[in-house]
C-alpha cells in the first residue's frame, strides 16, 4: 500500500498531520508492507526566493487581522504541536519560498532517506528555528539527515528537481488538494487536513481491507 504525503515544510500543520499519521501507521498491523511518499506542495510558489517576511505579519495580511492576533493565533498552534509531543517556537518565525527546500526532498527520496529528511526540515523549521530558506543551511540539515553535502550542493547549483516539483503541484491540483497536509491511499482514497490519529487509523484499515477482499 502506498501512501503519498503532499506538504510544505513551512505548514505547521503539515508537521502536526505526520505525527498524527505516523502514530496511526504505528499501530497499524501492516505497517511493513506500506510506503510512504512525501510530495511537493509550496504554500506560495511565487514568493521571490531569497527574501522571507515575518510569518505573524504575513497572518495578519492574509487574514485580515492584528498582528497581535496573529501572534496569538501562533500560541495556539504551539499548544496543539505540544498536545501531540512536538515542540514549536513560532514567535519570530519567518516565511519565505521552500523550492530548494523541496528540491532536497527529491534527492532524500532518490537515496532512501526521503522520511528522515523530511523529518529534520521540519524539526528545524519549527522548533529549531533554523532557515530553511537559505541554502547553506539547507546542506547542513540535510548532510545531519543522512544525504552527502556535496551532492546537496550541486543539486541547489543546478536547479535539479525543480520541475519534479512543479510537475507534483500540478498533480495536487488535479486531485482536489488545494490546501495541505493531503494524503492519498493507493490513489483510492484522500484525507484533508491535520486529522486525529483514529482517522488515520481508520482509513488505513478501511484501504488495506478494500485492496485484499
Amino acid at each position: 500500500m502506498r501512501v503519498e504525503i503532499w506538504a510544505d515544510v513551512v505548514c505547521p500543520w503539515c508537521y502536526l498531520g505526520k505525527r498524527h499519521f505516523e502514530r496511526a501507521l504505528e499501530g497499524f498491523q501492516h505497517r511493513d508492507q506500506v510506503e510512504v511518499v512525501y510530495r511537493a506542495f509550496q504554500l506560495d510558489p511565487s514568493f521571490p526566493q531569497g527574501e522571507t517576511v515575518d510569518v505573524a505579519d504575513m497572518l495578519a495580511e492574509k487574514y485580515g487581522m492584528t498582528r497581535a492576533e496573529a501572534v496569538e493565533k501562533n500560541r495556539e498552534m504551539e499548544q496543539r504541536a505540544a498536545a501531540a509531543g512536538l515542540e514549536y517556537r513560532l514567535e519570530g518565525r519567518r516565511a519565505g519560498n521552500t523550492l530548494d527546500a523541496h528540491r532536497l526532498v527529491h534527492l532524500a527520496g532518490r537515496r532512501g532517506v526521503q522520511g528522515v529528511v523530511v523529518e529534520a526540515l521540519f524539526k528545524a523549521y519549527f522548533t529549531d528555528g533554523r532557515p530553511v530558506f537559505d541554502r547553506d543551511t539547507l546542506v547542513d540539515i540535510v548532510a545531519e539527515a543522512g544525504l552527502d553535502p556535496a551532492e546537496a550542493r550541486e543539486v541547489l547549483a543546478s536547479g535539479e528537481f525543480a520541475s519534479e516539483v512543479d510537475a507534483e503541484q500540478r498533480a495536487a491540483r488535479d486531485i482536489g488538494a488545494n490546501g495541505v497536509p493531503f494524503f492519498v491511499i493507493d490513489r483510492r482514497y484522500g484525507v484533508s487536513g491535520a486529522q486525529p490519529t483514529e482517522t488515520f487509523a481508520q482509513v488505513l484499515d478501511q484501504a488495506w481491507a478494500d485492496a485484499n477482499a
